[in-house]
């Protein structure tokens, strides 16, 4: 028979609560006695646990859902709610309580709803070490412990967020939903990555497909090549920058852009706007003026 146990560990920072984006207030575990129970109660901070052994029952919004080692049942603040472990096989769990501006958003990202409160994970190990690396973070203490608590928490909803992105059945997405999918990966890499020296190559390797399709589907998309596009968007920012920075020189907005040839760069913006970069910018002056 499982003896009961009970430890927890509090933010050792004291912070500005609900004002802060995320704040990781408490974490713990305990090995609940046979029919253990919270509530009916509810509280005015998240609270998170995840079933390592054992099972009981959680009821939220008039639903009670009978849970054991895998699951985690997250609580919303305000919520009434009550929870109780099984009278044969009590259930043990780590929890984590947390709040901040920013947490119902980071929330809603990881995939938990009103009516998404409970998930179910067959590999519970991963989940569970974060929940105690909070935990041993609080008990170590120290002048970072709400940085890094914060940090492990941030892993701890991207677990769920790809768990729960797996469950909604993305992988049976139609192919016309995969390319739009696709499509927007290669837009948001080149739109992040303009500045650097950029591989379609590296860009088709780290989203996982061939280089040629990856040009040929994008090109029938949106009616330019990956390369041409970046050219693009990357002549687009220096024009801004044209406008917006007079005290940089041509080669240093060339540089800011990924375009390591001023020459090159000269060529392409005068190909693109029918004018040198230095006629362009005295173009934007003289409108001022």
């Amino acid at each position: 028979m499982r003896q009961d146990m009970y430890t927890v560990a509090s933010n050792p920072i004291i912070t500005q609560g609900a004002n802060n984006q995320l704040n990781v207030l408490f974490a713990g575990e305990s090995q609940t006695k046979p029919l253990h129970r919270l509530g009916p109660k509810v509280y005015d901070f998240y609270l998170m646990h995840i079933v390592l052994e054992g099972k009981g029952t959680f009821v939220c919004n008039d639903k009670t859902h009978t849970l054991h080692a895998g699951h985690t049942f997250l609580i919303e603040p305000e919520q009434l709610i009550s929870y109780e472990s099984d009278s044969d096989d009590p259930w043990r769990y780590r929890w984590v309580a947390f709040n901040g501006a920013h947490a119902a958003e980071l929330i809603a990202a990881a995939g938990f709803s009103h009516e998404q409160q409970v998930v179910f994970s067959a590999d519970r190990r991963r989940a569970g070490i974060l929940f105690r690396q909070i935990y041993e973070t609080f008990r170590r203490s120290g002048a970072a412990a709400d940085l890094k608590a914060a940090g492990y928490m941030h892993l701890l909803l991207a677990e769920y967020k790809a768990l729960l992105h797996a469950l909604s059945g993305s992988s049976l997405r139609t192919a016309q939903a995969e390319n739009d999918h696709l499509l927007q990966q290669v837009v948001h890499y080149l739109s992040t990555q303009y500045a650097h020296p950029v591989s379609i190559e590296h860009m088709a390797e780290s989203l996982g497909y061939n280089r040629a399709y990856l040009s040929r589907l994008f090109k029938q998309r949106t009616g330019v090549s990956p390369v041409t596009f970046l050219l693009k968007l990357r002549i687009d920012k220096a024009r801004h920058m044209l406008r917006e920075r007079p005290e940089l020189t041509i080669e240093q907005i060339a540089a800011s852009v990924g375009l390591q040839d001023a020459l090159y760069f000269s060529k392409q913006f005068r190909r693109l706007h029918g004018q040198s970069p230095t006629a362009y910018r005295d173009a934007m002056r003289s409108l001022r003026e």
